[in-house]
């Protein structure tokens, strides 16, 4: 896995945060803190479904513990072309060109020439809304 990450306590993390389970960033669904025990420490449970594959995924561990918390950068491209479901988008800042999904809802609203923001989440680009039509 490779991407911007930052370090998090797993036992201050709350529903609709962002968090690194198993190499996927996710959102937090649920944070169940339990109490200390006579010789154990305080565990979290936490429940998260992926942002992309929107699988759900548990992490169990030490509420001490550091986890991982994506950066996402939120970013606007030029629709260069569309290919079906794909559209090849530049990105506006660094003019690097690259393919990305278009979700079904925005379906009939992408086309050549329209700008977009996307989100960089890990190695993932997402597209999720259309700015300006062209």
């Amino acid at each position: 896995m490779t991407g911007d990450f930052t370090l998090k306590n797993a036992g201050s993390l709350q529903k609709g945060n962002y968090v690194i389970i198993d190499g996927v960033a996710c959102i937090v669904s649920s944070v169940d803190i339990s109490k200390p025990g006579k010789h154990g420490s305080t565990k979290a449970r936490v429940e998260a479904n992926g942002m992309i594959d929107e699988k759900k995924r548990t992490f169990l561990g030490p509420a001490a513990e550091n986890v991982q918390v994506p950066v996402i950068a939120k970013r606007n491209a030029q629709v260069l072309s569309v290919n079906g479901k794909q559209a090849n988008v530049m990105d506006m800042e660094t003019y690097e060109t690259y393919d990305v999904t278009i979700p079904p809802e925005m379906a009939e609203q992408v086309v050549a020439g329209c700008v977009v923001l996307y989100w960089q989440i890990l190695n993932d680009k997402v597209m999720k809304q259309v700015m300006k039509q062209a």
